[in-house]
């Protein structure tokens, strides 16, 4: 919100976008007062500004290759003391990311023009009784020979998967496999 009051403080003033806004203008003009004078500043921001262009130093040192465990290893050893979260969460926030060995795994590649389902149930994942109303997921997990990709369905009144399937494919015919266990079953 602060973003925007400053985007159109010319066109409109403070307190007529506050007033459309929820938020007090008290809350801006003190905004104001800690960009102008970094004295204001909590102690935390403060600490973030210092770090940050150290972070950024030791980033660019190693050819932009550091992920934030091995720059937060390098600035313990300069004889920083930093929290590992801090440093992943500053690298976050200014765009800093390591470099990521392999390729990266794609496993859904969405198609914008076709259509989407509607939901059917509300998002009211509860049945009267039990084989009323199932639910089905889709995920994989990495293992040491490559991805496993499992399929199960959940019957809502009870709680529980009544069907499954795992395949070393991500196939149609595996998961069309685990919708229809529970009717065999």
């Amino acid at each position: 919100m602060i973003a925007f009051i400053d985007d159109h403080r010319g066109a409109y003033g403070v307190e007529p976008i506050c007033r459309v806004l929820p938020i007090a203008p008290s809350t801006d003009h003190e905004h104001v007062a800690k960009q102008a004078n970094r004295e204001r500043r909590s102690e935390r921001a403060r600490r973030d500004e210092a770090l940050a262009a150290d972070i950024r130093r030791v980033f660019a040192e190693n050819f932009g290759v550091y992920d934030a465990r091995k720059v937060w290893r390098q600035l313990w050893r300069e004889g920083c003391a930093v929290a590992r979260r801090t440093v992943e969460r500053l690298m976050r926030t200014m765009g800093l990311q390591g470099a990521v060995r392999g390729k990266p795994v794609r496993t859904t590649i969405g198609d914008k023009t076709a259509h989407c389902p509607l939901d059917r149930v509300n998002r009211q994942f509860q049945a009267p009784a039990p084989n009323m109303l199932r639910v089905s997921d889709f995920t994989y997990v990495a293992t040491w020979q490559g991805f496993v990709y499992v399929a199960f369905v959940i019957d809502t009144f009870a709680r529980r998967i009544v069907g499954w399937r795992v395949s070393r494919t991500a196939h149609a015919g595996f998961v069309l496999d685990a919708l229809e266990q529970p009717l065999h079953d």
